[in-house]
């Protein structure tokens, strides 16, 4: 089973098996970024387990992608693993799509606008956010592309569910 982990200042704890059951235990903080990942766990099939210590809404997401996005560049530079993944899937009327492979100039590229969307009363946008630390910790570029949603939580569980797949196919031979 791969498996990646890292500790930083006891703030921070990060634990992925690749080979799992979808089995996720997370605590950012932030509920509706916890949901989220849950989602991401389940459709990459990956066990996690993400902690993060008590911050400021905007350190939390921050430290959680950047940390998430490190374990999976571990398994991302297994010889093992594809590289790339796609995946499409939707969550009731929302449809998103997510394209990434490696890369040595991360970025995030998506026609989704939540900038106006502030979940859990966060003044932030949640996604945008969490996806550039994620791309930057994992050396990839990601294409985040949504084909129709109206609701911002099912457009955002679409994102998410559409993450895992393709996480899931470029962790994996």
């Amino acid at each position: 089973m791969a498996e990646a982990e890292l500790q930083q200042d006891r703030q921070l704890l990060v634990h992925l098996a690749l080979d799992g059951n979808d089995d996720a235990t997370i605590d950012t903080g932030l509920p509706v970024l916890d949901h989220l990942l849950r989602l991401f766990a389940r459709y990459a099939s990956f066990d996690f387990a993400l902690e993060v210590a008590p911050d400021s809404a905007q350190a939390q997401i921050t430290a959680a992608g950047r940390a998430l996005g490190q374990a999976l560049r571990s398994a991302l530079d297994s010889p093992a693993a594809r590289g790339h993944g796609l995946g499409a899937v939707p969550a009731d009327e929302a449809l998103a799509s997510v394209a990434l492979d490696r890369s040595e100039r991360p970025l995030v590229v998506s026609n989704v606008d939540l900038s106006g969307v502030h979940l859990a009363g966060l003044e932030t946008d949640v996604v945008a956010g969490f996806l550039n630390e994620l791309a930057a910790g994992a050396g990839v570029v990601i294409h985040v592309r949504l084909a129709h949603g109206d609701q911002e939580q099912h457009v955002l569980d679409s994102i998410f569910k559409a993450l895992g797949v393709a996480f899931g196919q470029a962790c994996r031979s």
